[in-house]
């Protein structure tokens, strides 16, 4: 598909506002990128609404347009006009554009202060936001097994949230159910199951989606990392060298394993 003015603007807010998932959509086979820099494009929308003004009104209105594009898309009818809803509109497979409230309903979370209500409620928030965004890329590129992408997508979404960990305390907010040693190796033992369990299972996802996989290319890595070294959590100390970051995501790209 051709890049249009929109879709420029879609891969420009991707490379400066999520560096990583712009170098694993340059990594992608060229007919998918459209599909990726559209819906990562819309994933930085959506994160950041929470955090776009202090009062808590305005910034729920804002996830709540987001939540109400998804329902546009999903229902096949008018979509309102946005530089990142309008390419969503054409690229995204509409049935699983119907993550877009999951998604949307799970970041109303980052509004507000309030802690894990238990380990499910973290569970179903990680795979609404890493695996809603991966399942509607895979689902939008090819054939592929939801809860092998979901799989997959939870181990990769649970090692950019330890990320980002030092940055939520710094904003007040809870995000660990345990935050001690011992909770955060259990946590990344828990995502290295759920990738395990993915790669038995590569065959269901078709070569066509596997480019939405790509982002997931340091999971690994940085969970073996917080399971030797949880103290890297809270350092904000977590992550591999340039080399072998790079390295890995062609390898992957181009083997097409992960």
């Amino acid at each position: 598909m051709q890049f249009d003015d929109d879709l420029i603007a879609c891969a420009e807010a991707v490379q400066k506002g999520d560096p990583d998932r712009f170098l694993a959509a340059m990594a992608a086979p060229v007919e998918a990128r459209a599909v990726l820099f559209a819906l990562y494009a819309f994933n930085l929308e959506i994160s950041r609404a929470p955090w776009a003004s202090q009062e808590s009104m305005i910034a729920e209105m804002r996830v709540q347009w987001w939540r109400d594009v998804g329902a546009e898309i999903a229902a096949g009818g008018p979509v309102r006009r946005h530089y990142v809803a309008t390419p969503l509109t054409r690229l995204v497979d509409r049935s699983a554009a119907r993550a877009i409230d999951a998604m949307a309903e799970a970041r109303r979370w980052d509004i507000y202060r309030d802690p894990f209500e238990d380990e499910a409620a973290f569970d179903a928030y990680i795979d609404a936001t890493a695996g809603g965004l991966m399942w509607m890329a895979a689902a939008s590129l090819g054939a592929a097994d939801e809860a092998v992408v979901r799989d997959y997508a939870y181990a990769a979404g649970l090692a950019a949230y330890m990320r980002a960990i030092p940055e939520l305390e710094a904003q007040h907010r809870v995000p660990l159910l345990d935050g001690t040693s011992a909770g955060l190796v259990a946590l990344a033992e828990r995502g290295l199951d759920r990738l395990a369990a993915a790669r038995r299972r590569r065959g269901a996802v078709s070569p066509a989606a596997r480019a939405a996989l790509l982002p997931g290319w340091q999971a690994e890595a940085l969970l073996r990392q917080v399971r030797a070294e949880p103290e890297r959590v809270g350092a904000g100390a977590l992550g591999v060298s340039e080399f072998r970051r790079r390295i890995s995501l062609m390898w992957q790209a181009g083997s097409g394993r992960w």
